[in-house]
Parts: C-alpha cells; structure tokens; sequence
C-alpha cells in the first residue's frame, strides 16, 4: 500500500506523520517502527488522529502493534490528540515527562488555559475536545530511562527550557534525537542551498533559556545523526551540520535574551521585542539566501514572534515576581 502523501519515511523505520495543524509541513507527528511493533512520539491535536492511524494502516501495522505514546511535552500542538488516539491503540501505554502526566489524565487545566488565550470556537477549530488519558495506561519518564520498542532501545532524557514538562527521546538505530522543541523550529519553506535555517522557540510560561542552551548542548553531546523536529521534520545528515544548527540556536538565543533586557523596561516592550525578533528572523533569512517573499516570511513567522516574545517577558519578569 503507498503511503499516504502526509506521510514520510525518514528511514531507519522512521516515519514522518503531517498532522495537518495550522498548514501543510508545520507540526509532525512521528511513528517510529521495528519488528512489527511501533510507537508514536507525539501525535499533534485530536485532529490528526485519522492521518495517524491512516499511517499504521499504509505500514501493514494493526492497532495492537503499538506499544507506546510519547508525547515530547504536553503542549496541545505536540500532545493535544493523545486521549483520543489511545482510544483507538488497545495495547498502548503513554510515557510522559512526570511534571506533565496530570495534564494528560485530568486535561481541564490545559484547556482552560488555551481557552483563555483562543476562545471556545477557535480551540474547538484547532484543537478539539481534550479527551482524558486513563490512569492506568500512563506512566511518567525519569532521566536517562530506556524502553525498549521490540529490542529497539529508546532513551528519554529531561530536557528543560522550553518547558519544565519536557523530555527527549534518543534513537540509538538513526542515531537521532525526537526534539520537540528543544532544538527550535525549522520550516521547510525556509530551506536554501545552504541548507534548513533554524530558530528557538520559548513558550509564554515556562522559558529558560540557561537551561535550553544545558539541554542543546546535552543533545549534541551524542553526537547526532539527525534531529527531528517536530516544526518540521528532519535535519542533520552529520555531526558537524548539527554542531553548526546548535551553535546557531545558541547565539539566537542569546541574541533574544539580550534585545529583552534591552527593551526590560520600555511602555511599549511586547511590540518592540515583537517587531525586533521578526526582523532578526528576516535577516537570518537573508544572510542564508532565501529570496522568498519578505512579507509571506512575516506572515508564517508572526505566530513565533508572538509566542517568543511572550515567552520572553515572562522570564523577564520572573525575578521581580519572586521577589
């Protein structure tokens, strides 16, 4: 059976799953497979579940075949779709980071809180009603734990920074991380001849960027193959490419902690580091030659700029509030 044109084979049994979400190669779901078993890490909004089981069904997988539901982080982007899916997988067991796992068995703290930011009718669009994960079928990860997926070892490491409830998965057989967002972004319409251009991402609640630069550099510390990302898809190829990728994040990253406390006590901060940040993007941009246009790069870019910036601000402001 051909596989479906929102699924792509990454080799080594990886497989990358569009979920569909905002547009076409913007959020991944990826199924790893080996020896008739598989597992899913992360699985986009309620939305993509069809796609998902859509992929087993292109693969010869039956739905007893899948041992594991990893979500990277519970963010609804990345997780939102997991209760649904398990539905569906009757041999499944969901591994998530341990300051997430509540999230998923009880889900009402994570719409109430998207509620708040999209209202009913764009949560309900984007996302779907969450649907609650059973006890029982879920576990929490520890540091440097390993599963196995039919003799594939699997390894999970805390990976903070973007958020507290974040993990990472190390595949020994790709010689690949499942980042999440711990490695950035890196939109496929952005690639040039000088290869994918990547950009960290905060989150409006939980950014550090001390302990993303620790988790980057814990990351690339194995050596890496390929990193893949969920915004969007595989990068590497080498150790040196990934090396430069991370060097890369590790200066954007400082370069966004430094416009922030420029701006720390500006009136008009939000719009500042708003306007700032996109302008860093286009530059980046520029200098890796991609001559698309400036405009539709705003346009993809706006959602990030507005998150980064909000993540920002709220690590700004942090210390004042502790004390």
């Amino acid at each position: 059976m051909p596989l479906p044109d929102f699924v792509q084979d990454l080799g080594h049994g990886v497989y990358a799953v569009d979920t569909g979400f905002q547009r076409p190669r913007f959020d991944a779901a990826y199924l790893v497979t080996q020896g008739g078993s598989a597992a899913f890490i992360d699985t986009g909004t309620n939305h993509a579940v069809p796609r998902l089981l859509a992929a087993l069904d292109a693969l010869g997988l039956a739905r007893d075949a899948v041992d594991w539901i990893i979500p990277t982080h519970v963010h609804l982007d990345h997780a939102g779709g997991t209760g649904l899916l398990l539905q569906q997988l009757p041999q499944a067991r969901v591994l998530v980071h341990a300051r997430g796992l509540r999230h998923l068995v009880d889900p009402k703290a994570l719409w109430l809180g998207a509620l708040a930011v999209y209202g009913e009718a764009e949560m309900l669009r984007s996302y779907g009603k969450l649907v609650a994960v059973p006890a029982e079928r879920i576990e929490a990860s520890t540091d440097e734990q390993v599963i196995s997926l039919a003799g594939r070892p699997l390894r999970l490491i805390d990976a903070p920074g973007h958020a507290r409830h974040h993990h990472v998965i190390w595949d020994e057989a790709s010689r690949g991380w499942f980042t999440g967002d711990s490695f950035g972004l890196s939109y496929r319409e952005f690639d040039t001849a000088a290869g994918p251009w990547v950009l960290p991402t905060t989150t409006p609640v939980q950014f550090e960027p001390e302990a993303l630069k620790a988790t980057i550099e814990r990351m690339l510390g194995r050596e890496p193959l390929q990193m893949y990302l969920t915004h969007y898809g595989a990068i590497g190829g080498s150790v040196a490419q990934l090396r430069r990728h991370g060097d890369a994040l590790l200066l954007q990253l400082d370069a966004m902690t430094a416009l922030a406390r420029s701006l720390q006590h500006a009136p008009d901060r939000h719009e500042r580091l708003k306007s700032g940040l996109l302008d860093g993007y286009l530059a980046g941009l520029a200098e890796r030659g991609w001559a698309g246009d400036p405009a539709q790069a705003r346009e993809w870019l706006a959602m990030d700029a507005e998150l980064n910036a909000q993540g920002l601000e709220v690590w700004l402001d942090r210390p004042a509030k502790a004390g």
